[in-house]
C-alpha cells in the first residue's frame, strides 16, 4: 500500500534534521568522570566538614558544596549533551499537551508504584540523603533551593542515569538490562552514606527511577522529557516541604 507523501515542509524537516550519534565523546568522558570522581570524594571524605573552615555555617557549606557540584557537572553535562538537548526538546515542543500531560501523570505513577513496593516490602524508611535533603529546604531560601534541587540536579542525573547508561550503553548492551542498571545505579546513589542498608530505604527511589526510565524510553530515549518530569517531581517536594511547618517535618 502507497504511504501518503509528507508535506513539503516536513520532508524538509527531515532532510535538515540528521541522526545524532550515541557514540560516547570524549565530552561524555569528562562529565562521566568528573561525576563519578566527586561523587566519591565527597562520600568518602568530609568536604562539607573542610569547607567549614571557610563558610562557619555548616548548612551554608554543604549547600555551597552540592551547588558547586551539580554546577560543574551541570556545564559539562549541557556541553556533551547540547545537541541532544536542543532536538529533543524541539521534538517535545511539537506534542505541548502531551508533554504537559505526561508530566503530571508520571508523578502520580510514582505515588502509586511507591504504593505498590510498600505493600510488598513494608514502610519505607527514610534515607540519610533525604534527611540532609529536607534540612537544607528548611534551611536555606527556596530561591537557592529551586535552581540546585529543580534545575541542575534533575538534569544531571538525567544525562548520567537516563542518556548514558541508557541511551548511549544500549549500542552495545540490550536496551532492558541498561534500563534495569538505570533504576538500580539511580536507587543505589541515592542512599550512599546509609550505616544500615534495607530494602525499605531503597523504595521511594526504586519507584521513582522505574518511573524515570518508562518515560525516558516509552518517549525513545528523550532524557529532555524524563528531566522534565524529574524537576516537576522535584519542584513538588520543594513546594511541599515550604508548605508544611518545619515543625512538623521534624516530628
Amino acid at each position: 500500500m502507497a504511504t501518503p507523501d509528507l508535506p513539503a515542509r516536513s520532508r524538509r524537516t527531515v532532510l535538515q534534521e540528521a541522526p545524532l550519534s550515541y557514540r560516547f565523546s570524549k565530552t561524555d568522558g569528562a562529565a562521566l568522570a568528573f561525576y563519578v570522581g566527586a561523587m566519591l570524594l565527597l562520600s568518602l571524605t568530609p568536604v562539607a566538614l573542610a569547607v567549614t573552615a571557610v563558610i562557619t555555617d555548616p548548612v551554608t557549606a554543604s549547600y555551597a558544596v552540592n551547588f558547586t557540584f551539580y554546577l560543574i557537572a551541570g556545564i559539562l553535562a549541557l556541553v556533551a549533551a547540547r545537541e541532544y538537548v536542543v532536538r529533543e526538546t524541539r521534538i517535545l515542543a511539537t506534542r505541548p499537551w502531551l508533554t504537559l500531560g505526561v508530566i503530571p501523570l508520571s508523578i502520580i505513577a510514582m505515588l502509586v508504584a511507591t504504593m505498590i513496593l510498600v505493600l510488598l516490602t513494608g514502610p519505607p524508611e527514610t534515607a540519610v540523603n533525604q534527611v540532609a535533603a529536607q534540612d537544607l529546604m528548611t534551611s536555606v531560601s527556596p530561591w537557592l533551593i529551586v535552581p540546585l534541587f529543580v534545575v541542575l540536579a534533575p538534569f544531571v542525573e538525567e544525562y548520567i542515569y537516563r542518556h548514558l547508561l541508557i541511551g548511549k550503553l544500549s549500542r552495545r548492551v540490550n536496551i532492558w538490562v541498561c534500563s534495569l542498571l538505570s533504576v538500580l545505579v539511580f536507587s543505589g546513589i541515592h542512599v550512599l552514606g546509609e550505616s544500615e542498608f534495607s530494602l525499605a530505604v531503597l523504595v521511594p527511589y526504586l519507584a521513582m527511577g522505574a518511573v524515570l526510565v518508562g518515560v525516558y524510553v516509552w518517549a525513545g530515549n528523550n532524557f529532555m522529557l524524563s528531566y522534565f518530569v524529574h524537576a516537576a517531581k522535584n519542584l513538588l517536594a520543594v513546594v511541599l516541604t515550604y508548605a508544611v511547618p518545619a515543625e512538623l517535618l521534624q516530628q
